[in-house]
């Protein structure tokens, strides 16, 4: 049989002096253990006994003082204070087993199991006295040292307070004496009569002064409620302003993301803008190089040389372009024509003269030797004078708004430069260089036109 502590379950070696304890030790063991009586009820409290306050100060007060020396003083414990030993101690008819899973862990649990039989006479001597001891006293036996000591702990600190509570007692209990001491000898008729007037007149000041504290707690309420509704109606002013000021932050962000948009927009058109101002749609429109001895506007070749046969279509095209170009620059500068006007249409262009017998010439020709075609040249020969007038009249215009323009040609009558324009008895170089004359002439217009004062 195993005797196991009722605290913690662990196995106990019981001392040898127990084993073998005689019967004479055991019945004084017995002998001195208490009986077992019901608990008695618990000391009135020092509330409810009649006493002045200076008694009851005097209790507090002794209640905080530290308790005596172990040797002077020293009281018995009651069943109501054992009982109150936290940790109520399992039955000895409990008994631990510990069991192994299958992980490996120990768990241990209590079953309630019989005692087993039989046991030696020395055992059942022990368990006995266990048993006596747990049933006249509210700790179950047996306990190692370990709880022993635990217990002692707080056995000793219960005693420590249980002094501080008798010395308590016994000042309250002196206190108690002197008043009542003080009550027998009695006061006279007029200090009674002083103390009872001093004790109105202290009651009607602490009325008034009650009085004086109701009137300002019923100001003090009246205005927390004033503040109350002010702090409502702030609240509800800081709700609209956030609501506000959320509505206000939304707008500027949507006007901040439409203003970048229109920034980009606006950068975007201006390098456009840029772009274009440097574009010079004039050029583009009227491109006017060379190829080899010929001038050339838009590609087209104007004049003929022996050896290189050069087709009337083409010529007529850029004669036709000749003049749609002279025709752009005047209605640029705003300059009207002195007896004549032109009539751009591109292959078959004319210029129609303003006065005298308002005749009308053709700027093209077909180069056949006919009598009619004959005289058809005729005509675009002085198509071709008319043109070198008109030229002649932008190119003095131009001199007139900037005299530091100089043309390298200068035209008078038939002849620019050096050479006639006439086709007629004419030599088909120098045909081809007063052409190509006039297509410098009408370059450097263009350029003055665009880029000048009037670009």
């Amino acid at each position: 049989m195993s005797i196991a502590c009722q605290q913690c379950k662990e196995i106990l070696e019981l001392d040898a002096s127990l084993a073998d304890l005689a019967p004479s030790a055991y019945d004084m063991i017995v002998a001195s253990l208490p009986p077992s009586t019901p608990n008695r009820p618990e000391s009135e409290s020092i509330s409810q006994l009649k006493a002045t306050q200076t008694a009851r100060n005097a209790w507090k007060k002794s209640k905080k003082q530290p308790s005596p020396l172990p040797h002077e003083s020293f009281v018995l414990l009651q069943d109501s204070v054992v009982r109150s030993i936290p940790s109520p101690l399992p039955s000895p008819s409990s008994k631990k087993t510990t069991t192994r899973t299958p992980t490996g862990k120990t768990t241990a649990k209590t079953d309630d199991v019989p005692p087993p039989s039989p046991i030696s006479p020395r055992l059942r001597s022990s368990a006995h006295l266990f048993t006596l001891l747990s049933s006249r006293t509210d700790i179950d036996h047996p306990l190692c040292a370990e709880c022993t000591h635990i217990l002692l702990s707080s056995l000793q600190k219960q005693l420590d307070e249980t002094k501080r509570e008798r010395d308590g007692y016994i000042a309250f209990e002196k206190e108690v004496r002197k008043e009542r001491e003080r009550d027998a000898q009695g006061i006279s008729k007029e200090e009674a009569d002083k103390k009872i007037e001093k004790l109105k007149l202290d009651e009607r000041q602490t009325i008034q002064q009650l009085r004086v504290a109701e009137q300002e707690r019923v100001q003090l309420e009246d205005e927390l409620r004033v503040l109350e509704q002010e702090e409502k109606a702030l609240e509800e002013e800081e709700a609209r302003f956030w609501h506000t000021h959320n509505e206000q932050l939304l707008a500027s962000d949507q006007l901040s993301s439409q203003l970048a948009t229109i920034r980009a927009a606006y950068a975007a058109d201006s390098a456009t803008l840029e772009k274009l101002e440097r574009t010079n749609v004039y050029n583009d429109a009227f491109c006017i190089g060379h190829d080899g001895v010929f001038g050339t506007i838009n590609g087209l070749r104007l004049g003929r040389v022996p050896g290189v046969p050069v087709e009337w279509a083409e010529i007529n095209a850029a004669w036709g372009q000749s003049l749609l170009l002279l025709y752009t620059i005047a209605r640029k500068l705003d300059c009207t024509f002195d007896n004549y006007r032109l009539v751009p249409m591109g292959s078959f262009s004319r210029i129609e003269k303003t006065t005298g017998d308002k005749a009308s010439y053709e700027l093209y020709s077909s180069g056949n030797l006919n009598m009619l075609q004959l005289l058809h040249n005729r005509r675009f020969d002085l198509a071709m004078v008319a043109f070198l007038e008109c030229l002649k009249q932008v190119m003095d215009y131009i001199k007139s708004q900037d005299s530091s323009i100089d043309f390298p040609h200068q035209i008078v009558r038939d002849k620019i430069g050096d050479v006639s324009i006439k086709l007629k008895f004419n030599q088909d170089d120098a045909w081809t260089r007063s052409l190509r004359h006039v297509l410098l002439a009408l370059k450097m217009a263009l350029k003055w036109t665009t880029n000048g004062g009037n670009g």
